[in-house]
């Protein structure tokens, strides 16, 4: 299940319309899709998105329910920010995930169901993930098998570089896109892409305006791998070499000392297993690869204790930001109150004053009543205000609201400008 670009607005839209929906924004990974949502009623709120969900997905919502986690409050929040800084990514540090949250934000810019909570979250989530990328050494080192991949190729080469080889790689889905990105990280910009169909090689192509990319089509895999040094495998097609498609290849060039590298992240494998019996091949699978991935994520779990410390900061921020957001309505009521009960007081004096007043000391009197009203409110009105970057100054001032709520009766009171029920 999953709400392309194009259909998000309109997703956002539609989990709004329900009558306890306030805001939404929807989230898509590679895993998983996670919808937020700012409710009236928690229990009420679940069951119309967990509604929607059924009716865009098609499925029964018994057998939907099996595959969901709800978090709510705090809970929520902090596992955005943990998204967001990649602590929850099957692969610790990547950084896509912060990429997609960016998207979001991104999309739900101009989206009217997208409201100033989301957009805050969001806005902090961002700032969290940048924050544990520059701060810590949490995206350091090759944690995924297409980055190890690059990196074991990069790391055995005589000269420790691409340079002057000829690379190639076989398939076009996710791990070939993420063994381009790390290739071309490591200045690798000459390679032929192989493939059963042109369309996902030309995607690449544009994505990758740095690099040069060939196409192929997979019936001239064989020829071509005779003119490569570096063939890297990721195709679904099962076996696609053998030892003895390599016993009929000219050996390689010198820049990898006249010896194949056969690279397979595949499953199940593309390189036959009688491979590395070849004196001009060395070979390399996804099991070779496991070691430098465990060690990298050692160092990246170290790393992530540092992350969790910067995120709890962020969240800490984001909190208060939006505690402080809970003054507007009683500043509006305070003002609303002031405001009925000085036009009150003012009309009354007006009706025992008579019609001898003048235009001009009739304006003077209600100036007079303004002012009064407007020097009594600035203190109180001070004591509700906080921009929301000081945690303990926003707990003082929801002390404040609670004070002055008692005070003035101002729970009992409804807000001027709005109605019950959804904004």
């Amino acid at each position: 299940m999953a709400v392309p670009e194009d259909k998000w607005e309109e997703a956002v839209k539609q989990l709004t319309s329900y009558p306890h929906v306030e805001e939404a924004g929807i989230l898509s990974t590679c895993n998983r899709m996670e919808i937020y949502v700012v409710a009236l009623s928690w229990h009420r709120g679940v069951r119309e998105v967990e509604e929607w969900m059924s009716q865009y997905s098609g499925i029964p919502l018994d057998e939907l329910r099996e595959h969901l986690f709800l978090l709510r409050d705090q809970d929520a929040t902090s596992h955005l920010l943990k998204v967001s800084g990649g602590l929850d990514s099957v692969v610790m540090g990547e950084g896509q995930i912060l990429a997609q949250v960016k998207n979001v934000f991104a999309l739900g810019e101009n989206v009217e169901g997208f409201g100033r909570h989301l957009s805050g979250l969001f806005k902090a989530a961002i700032t969290a993930g940048k924050r544990v990328r520059s701060e810590t050494s949490i995206a350091s080192g090759a944690v995924s098998v297409s980055s190890a991949a690059a990196e074991l190729v990069q790391m055995k080469l005589p000269s420790n570089s691409f340079d002057g080889c000829r690379v190639m790689i076989v398939g076009a889905g996710t791990m070939s896109r993420l063994l381009v990105k790390h290739l071309v990280s490591k200045r690798c910009t000459e390679m032929t892409i192989v493939n059963r169909s042109a369309g996902r090689v030309e995607e690449l192509q544009a994505d990758f305006p740095e690099a040069n990319i060939k196409l192929a089509l997979m019936d001239e895999f064989l020829p071509l791998a005779a003119e490569h040094d570096v063939i890297f495998t990721a195709a679904s097609t099962g076996v696609i070499i053998t030892k003895d498609d390599l016993a009929a290849m000219p050996a390689a060039a010198a820049c990898v000392d006249g010896k194949r590298r056969l690279v397979d992240i595949a499953v199940p494998r593309n390189v036959d297993a009688d491979c590395g019996e070849d004196a001009n091949t060395i070979c390399y699978n996804v099991d070779d690869l496991k070691e430098l991935v465990e060690a990298n994520k050692e160092a990246r779990e170290r790393a992530a204790d540092e992350a969790r410390e910067l995120l709890a900061q962020e969240q800490a921020g984001f909190e208060a930001w939006r505690d402080s957001l809970e003054t507007v309505p009683t500043i509006k009521r305070l003002r609303g109150k002031a405001e009925a009960i000085r036009a009150s007081e003012l009309e009354k004096a007006m009706g025992k004053l008579g019609d001898g007043l003048t235009k001009k000391q009739m304006k003077a009197v209600e100036e007079l009543s303004r002012g009064i009203v407007n020097k009594l409110l600035h203190g109180p009105m001070q004591a509700l205000r906080s921009d929301g970057t000081d945690p303990a100054q926003v707990s003082q001032t929801l002390v404040n609201m609670h004070a002055l709520e008692d005070m003035f009766d101002l729970k009992n009171d409804g807000v001027p400008g709005s109605r019950n029920g959804k904004k």
